[in-house]
């Protein structure tokens, strides 16, 4: 996440745009949580100095000087939480539930990023190290997956850069010891067995000391540390982890005073809202826990569908789940005829349909050909490529997961720029890409991944994606791929009605898993692409799912 590219909408948010300032909290939440959610291994305080740190930026972003360093700047503030909060806290021993928590955070990150070997063995390495090392690994993991910079590390402990890249090593160092740890314990070595018989499984410094010893002296624990991939490639393809869906973030909460968020623009009105459980709403936008805009509208503008995204539909592909036993898709209103409806329905979570229902008739709208900036083939593979369409006609986006490469959360593409009206008319391709691939032992494999290499995560509220999703546009848009944390591609194809029929009416006789599926209902109410505005903001993967374009 490069500061560089918001710089636009913080120097709004800093001259007084609510709505600015609403993406930057959205668009932000997530590395601050996962900053704090590490330092403190998942300790019950994490939701506090996740709040303290958001206030503290929305109430002196004013003072900012330089928008480049935003991320610095935040990083910082932080981490000075953070070690405001150790000095603040009494020490006591833990007791009852305490233990428990601070595993949670390392447990989190297992579970939702779906991470399995080495990469699991290093998320559950934290656990062991003391405090002043989680809270530098919390940098440095972001360090290595490209989300900070070693000036930026540096700038947030405090140090020099020579003094912390020593610090960095002295770090990787135990964090490797810790990783011998969690392998030996998995292993069936009897002495180690003798060695924690008295343990009482809980991670730390005087059982990290003695369990290295023995791994040292053990030619069955040393065993395990060979062909041992080091952390940094590991770390460097693990996504951010994202924010629970049991996170709300309130300005107004957490012991802060309702004056103070007012200070920074919130109304009565507002403050009110923020009360409910689970979701904030800031300024006319409906926040989910993750930072996912689902309906965004100005207060002028009338009442908007709100879309209920559930973390079971998005958080995992469904391997071991029947398809008729997703999420319904939430059922559309009845259009008002007074009102310009183009825009005002969104694509949101549904269920697969049944592999042997052919789909609804395809409507056939107006067509006098596409032309694209990337030619008949646009192939879209790295983060901020981009392709242009403009024209009337249909456009097929094909899907390309690669999470044996990398897989972790998947930051979908944005529509940007558009010009006209866009629409979702159908999906096709054979499969959704969650859908089972033929062949795979048990069915557990799927073009989201699967067991033996992880997952890749949509966002909360996302539309699980088909091989081939097609879209009509009428005026010009620009489609660009947003990939920074699951590998993936897109290829772009100018397409036409004749070709989007044939896709989807290729029934299961044919080889495919299932018929496609039709979404254009002919009218200004069919579904508006997910991620698309009008707008085209420095970094595409900022634009949030919005109801109104």
């Amino acid at each position: 996440m490069d500061s560089r590219q918001w710089r636009s909408t913080i120097a709004a948010a800093q001259a007084g745009d609510r709505h600015a300032l609403n993406e930057l909290v959205a668009g932000w939440l997530p590395l601050v949580y996962n900053v704090v959610g590490r330092a403190l291994n998942g300790h019950a305080d994490v939701d506090d100095v996740v709040q303290e740190t958001m206030l503290r930026a929305v109430g002196n972003i004013g003072a900012l000087r330089d928008p480049d360093s935003f991320r610095s700047w935040l990083v910082a503030i932080a981490m000075r939480q953070i070690r405001e909060r150790a000095r603040r806290r009494t020490p006591e021993p833990l007791a009852g539930d305490a233990g428990d928590r601070a595993a949670d955070f390392a447990e989190l990150t297992v579970l939702r990023l779906q991470l399995e070997g080495q990469r699991r063995e290093v998320a559950e390495a934290v656990r062991w190290l003391d405090d002043e090392d989680r809270q530098l690994l919390s940098l440095w993991w972001l360090e290595v997956a490209g989300e900070l910079t070693r000036r930026e590390l540096a700038a947030a402990v405090g140090i020099s850069r020579q003094h912390a890249a020593v610090r960095v090593q002295r770090m990787k160092a135990r964090l490797e010891v810790a990783r011998g740890i969690v392998r030996a314990l998995e292993g069936s070595c009897p002495e180690l067995a003798a060695v924690t018989a008295r343990w009482d499984g809980r991670p730390g410094s005087v059982w990290r000391k003695r369990l290295a010893r023995h791994i040292r002296g053990c030619p069955v624990c040393a065993g395990a540390e060979r062909a041992v991939v080091p952390a940094e490639r590991l770390l460097a393809g693990i996504a951010l982890v994202p924010v629970p869906a049991g996170f709300a973030l309130s300005l107004a909460l957490g012991g802060k005073t309702s004056a103070a968020a007012a200070s920074v623009g919130w109304s009565a009105k507002v403050l009110g809202a923020l009360t409910k459980p689970a979701v904030a709403v800031t300024a006319g936008a409906t926040i989910v826990a993750g930072g996912a805009y689902v309906v965004t509208r100005t207060p002028e503008a009338p009442p908007a569908r709100q879309i209920a995204p559930t973390a079971a539909s998005t958080a995992r592909p469904p391997t071991h789940t029947a398809p008729s036993a997703l999420p319904a898709a939430t059922a559309r209103p009845a259009p008002s005829p007074t009102a310009d409806l183009y825009g005002t329905v969104v694509d949101s979570v549904d269920s697969a349909p049944p592999v042997n229902t052919p789909p609804g008739a395809l409507p056939h709208r107006t067509e006098s050909g596409i032309t694209s900036s990337g030619g008949p083939k646009a192939v879209l593979q790295h983060r901020g490529e981009s392709v242009t369409l403009k024209g009337r006609g249909y456009v097929l986006v094909r899907w390309q997961i690669s999470p044996k490469n990398r897989p972790g959360a998947l930051v979908m593409p944005a529509w940007t720029g558009l010009k006209g009206k866009l629409f979702h008319v159908a999906s096709g391709g054979g499969r959704r890409m969650d859908d089972p691939l033929p062949g795979s032992p048990g069915g557990y494999a799927t073009g989201m991944g699967g067991p033996a290499i992880g997952y890749a995560v949509l966002p909360a509220g996302t539309q699980q994606m088909w091989q081939n999703e097609y879209f009509y546009l009428d005026g010009s848009v620009t489609l660009t791929q947003n990939e920074r944390g699951c590998d993936y591609g897109l290829i772009v194809f100018p397409s036409s009605w004749d070709e989007v029929h044939k896709d989807i009416m290729t029934g299961p006789a044919q080889g495919v898993i299932r018929y496609g599926l039709v979404r254009d209902n002919g009218k200004d109410t069919a579904p508006v692409p997910q991620y698309a505005t009008r707008s085209a903001p420095a970094d595409p993967a900022a634009v949030p799912q919005r109801s109104r374009v």
